[in-house]
């Protein structure tokens, strides 16, 4: 928690806003979570660094145009995802980034979206490689009929796709499918939770890949060693998969 004195600090500057009654209004969102979802951003893009004393309620409403109590509920929001702690007298500050729920969907796409794209690709490529091999292996040994129905769909969908957002949509259900096809109940809602990271990565990776032919055929040999119950062989075609993926994203920073 901030020392008192870092109280008397001088809130970072807001952003200048539109003055109108719907300038935090997302189309689907409350105007609260709206807010929320603009304050979230600023934090994890590095607006406001861990430490911050955020401004007062008031200054929040004057600059969005909301209700203080739209701004009490955007707050509580972004507490629930541990971005932000309050305290009376103080107000609120940005927890370290350490204790922020990455895990959380919109703390995830607004991670996404931060400048610092090139951390957040590499965070995602880790975890894959933590999970998605072992989880491809799992499946080859458990999976039903019904989910390797899903797997080979999603997987004959991207070859087919059309247009970036198509094929980019199916690449994540396939890599979904096969969490979920694992049969390990912990990475069912684990993938739900990341689904945002991966659509970022695909849509990344799809736009810098100048060999799509070669990236579906990494797909099809994760798909066809599942489907043929070969746990072995699907590990090493996801280790090829995420090896290419690494490629591109190191190819991307020259």
């Amino acid at each position: 928690m901030p020392q008192h004195k870092s109280s008397k600090r001088p809130a970072e500057p807001v952003q200048p806003a539109v003055r109108r009654t719907d300038a935090t209004r997302i189309a689907g969102l409350s105007v609260h979570a709206s807010l929320a979802g603009e304050i979230g951003l600023r934090i994890v893009r590095g607006d406001y660094p861990p430490g911050t004393i955020l401004p007062n309620e008031a200054k929040w409403s004057e600059t969005f145009n909301v209700s203080r109590s739209a701004v009490r509920e955007a707050i509580k929001m972004l507490m629930a995802k541990s971005l932000l702690a309050s305290r009376p007298k103080i107000g609120s500050w940005v927890e370290p980034r350490e204790r922020w729920n990455l895990l959380d969907r919109d703390v995830l796409a607004w991670y996404a979206t931060s400048p610092d794209r090139e951390v957040f690709l590499r965070t995602v490529q880790e975890f894959r490689h933590i999970i998605e091999p072992e989880a491809a292996a799992f499946a080859a040994v458990r999976r039903s009929d019904e989910q390797m129905a899903e797997i080979s769909e999603a997987c004959r969908e991207m070859g087919e796709a059309t247009h970036l957002q198509e094929r980019t949509r199916a690449d994540t259900r396939f890599h979904l499918a096969i969490l979920r096809a694992s049969g390990n109940e912990l990475l069912v809602p684990l993938g739900v939770l990341i689904e945002s990271a991966l659509d970022h990565l695909f849509v990344f990776v799809t736009r810098e890949h100048s060999d799509q032919r070669r990236a579906q055929a990494l797909h099809e040999a994760i798909e066809r060693n599942v489907r043929l119950q070969r746990p072995v062989a699907a590990r090493s075609a996801v280790h090829r998969l995420l090896a290419n993926t690494d490629e591109v994203i190191e190819r991307s920073r020259r």
